[in-house]
């Protein structure tokens, strides 16, 4: 695991931690083998020599980047949140939407995966 990863989780207030905790886990766990390391301020992971995704902690949200496909692929269930083209913000105020985050990492995951194999 990324030092300053775990320096960045430990720059805020205990429930943002927790919060960024739970997600550093979450994409550990689902993204086997994935490497962690620190871009453009963020938690970055990439997998198959490609980026995987990325997050950041803000004042009310928790800024959670799966790339453009990665938001296309789950935008009927980004509705109900803000977003952009390849970003979406997941309110402090609410509980992490864990199972949709999974799904989306396995989805990168997979798309990496075809991706590599096609290159090579």
């Amino acid at each position: 695991m990324d030092e300053n990863v775990a320096k960045y989780i430990a720059s805020f207030p205990d429930d943002i931690q927790e919060k960024l905790l739970k997600l550093r886990a979450l994409i550990l766990e689902n993204a086997k083998g994935a490497e962690e390391h620190f871009a453009y301020s963020m938690p970055a992971y990439s997998i198959y020599n490609r980026p995987l995704l990325y997050y950041g902690a803000y004042k009310n949200h928790i800024g959670f980047y799966a790339l453009p496909s990665g938001h296309k692929a789950f935008e009927k269930e980004f509705l109900k949140y803000k977003r952009g083209k390849g970003s979406v913000q997941f309110p402090n105020n609410e509980d992490l939407p864990l199972e949709l985050i999974q799904r989306i990492v396995l989805f990168r995951v997979e798309e990496n995966f075809q991706k590599r194999n096609k290159v090579e």
